[in-house]
């Protein structure tokens, strides 16, 4: 009986751990996306903007956000108002994006979006935890989700052909807009070529995660593999830690497994892949 009550909480404990791991591969992969849908329409927007703005002296920045499932991008003023906002389908069709040059004030949300990417400029500029590297520059992406509010900070390249992972910061906001934590993701500059002089487009990439509060591959991570997945041929991606393994994959699915059980499934692989190769041996002579 004993051990019967045994095997029933081992059982048990499996299947919570089976389901808390469920749970933060699906959190991640949804900041991620969010990340991704922010710094699409930003990306976009900012070619269209160009191409309709003439009067760039003005411009004090933008940031981009959704509107009930619409991806905007607004640049503003140095006085702060609203220069342009322009909308996207959801498939980020330039063709089909709608410019609206009015100039306008903020919203009551767009203030929210306003407010804290500006501390989080005010922040990176004085909090030494930032680092600058060259050919890079930081992507702003404030996110409010049920009134939880924080600005990612990433690093995009300034050259072609380059991926660049970590450098990223995750900024926190209490509910009146102080800031109440900065945080690293990445302990370094990951880069990754998209295209390799000798083997030409490479089809996987991994990077490791040595930061004990982010042993998983972050929303930086996925947002930066979504964003390049156009650009390159990779099929799969892994980020390895000491307690945890996550593997990305083109359909933008991300599972999270403990690196122990990881490495005893490439294990079994291994070792199964060798065993066939001895019986096709055998076969052979």
């Amino acid at each position: 009986m004993k051990n019967i009550i045994a095997a029933f909480f081992i059982l048990l404990a499996i299947c919570f751990q089976a389901q808390n791991l469920e749970r933060l591969s699906k959190e991640i992969n949804e900041e991620g996306i969010a990340l991704y849908r922010s710094e699409m329409a930003s990306w976009y927007g900012t070619d269209i903007f160009r191409a309709n703005y003439e009067k760039m002296e003005n411009v004090g920045g933008y940031f981009s956000y959704i509107d009930e499932s619409v991806p905007k991008c607004i640049f503003f003023s140095k006085e702060n108002k609203v220069l342009a906002t322009i909308a996207f389908p959801t498939n980020y069709n330039s063709q089909n994006a709608k410019l609206d040059l009015k100039e306008r004030d903020f919203t009551p949300v767009e203030t929210e979006y306003f407010t804290i990417r500006q501390i989080a400029l005010a922040t990176i500029k004085t909090d030494t935890i930032f680092k600058y590297y060259k050919n890079t520059n930081f992507n702003i992406v404030p996110l409010i989700k049920k009134n939880i509010k924080k600005v990612y900070v990433l690093t995009g390249p300034t050259v072609n052909n380059l991926v660049v992972f970590g450098n990223d910061y995750l900024i926190t906001f209490n509910n009146i807009n102080e800031v109440k934590d900065v945080e690293k993701l990445h302990n370094s500059l990951i880069t990754q070529n998209i295209t390799d002089e000798k083997v030409g487009k490479t089809v996987s990439g991994i990077h490791s995660h040595v930061i004990e509060n982010w042993q998983t591959m972050t929303p930086t991570d996925i947002c930066t593999l979504m964003l390049y997945q156009n650009l390159t041929n990779w099929e799969s991606y892994i980020t390895i830690s000491k307690k945890f393994t996550t593997i990305w994959n083109s359909n933008n699915q991300t599972v999270v497994m403990k690196t122990e059980d990881y490495k005893k499934m490439a294990e079994n692989i291994l070792n199964r892949n060798n065993d066939n190769k001895t019986d096709s041996k055998k076969y052979a002579e």
